[in-house]
């Protein structure tokens, strides 16, 4: 549910959202039962995102935090999302319930070009990217994939993109503009541990054809793409998947002072 509440440092929590305008940065991430999966790489992502958009002072946003983490609630599923208002400069905390999570999905062909003014950063670009995954959904599908003006996939309007070439863990180039993804780096990490070869490789939507792709997000974790939408592009069965996601699932730690 969109908007249960919101908390702020001065006026506390407070019925419904706030039409607070354009966002300068967000970050959201699952909470449930008062325990939540990486929490300290969205913190670093966050003050990083603020920072470069000279955002309040490191003290006060560090001060934020704190006060924000108390502020979560303990039991429950929760995917509360922070945020830095563009006009006020304000420093909010949107209380949302999660949705029901997906284990799989259905992702859209048609590749989008890719319509973000700040790819690099969540928060100014949501509208838009509301709006292109609303006529996925009007196409048949859940998701859809934002590619560049030559084809090439970047990322969906809510998740990263992975798949597999063989044995090997592939992902957008580093030189594209993807948002750096903090489940993406979680995995990418444990694949080199266990010695699976990752890769930056270039890819259209169509030479994804009969692989096995994830989308991949701090609320649904990992979710297969089981089926393409308005094209010819073939899922592959999502043999890896299973025990990936009972992974990532089991990295969630209380949230500090619980």
């Amino acid at each position: 549910m969109e908007g249960l509440s919101t908390w702020t440092p001065r006026g506390g929590l407070t019925p419904g959202p706030v039409d607070g305008g354009r966002l300068l940065v967000a970050d959201s991430w699952l909470v449930r039962d008062g325990r939540v999966r990486a929490l300290g790489r969205h913190r670093e992502r966050f003050l990083r995102a603020c920072g470069e958009c000279d955002g309040p002072p490191l003290r006060r946003l560090l001060e934020f935090w704190q006060d924000m983490t108390a502020a979560l609630p303990r039991t429950g599923e929760w995917f509360p999302r922070v945020e830095l208002a563009a006009d006020s400069g304000e420093l909010r905390l949107l209380l949302r319930h999660a949705p029901p999570l997906g284990t799989e999905i259905r992702v859209w062909a048609a590749g989008q070009c890719d319509p973000r003014t700040l790819p690099r950063r969540k928060g100014p670009d949501l509208d838009v990217l509301a709006r292109v995954r609303r006529r996925a959904i009007t196409a048949g599908a859940e998701e859809a994939v934002l590619v560049t003006p030559s084809g090439v996939v970047l990322e969906s309007a809510t998740a990263s993109v992975l798949w597999w070439e063989d044995g090997t863990l592939c992902l957008p180039a580093p030189r594209l503009p993807v948002l750096p993804g903090v489940t993406v780096g979680l995995i990418q990490e444990r694949a080199l541990r266990s010695g699976i070869r990752v890769a930056h490789r270039e890819r259209t939507v169509a030479e994804l054809d009969g692989r096995e792709v994830w989308l991949v997000n701090a609320l649904h974790g990992i979710r297969p793409v089981t089926g393409w939408t308005g094209g010819a592009v073939r899922a592959a069965e999502p043999v890896r998947a299973p025990e990936w996601r009972e992974w990532l699932d089991g990295m969630m730690e209380p949230l500090p002072g619980t």
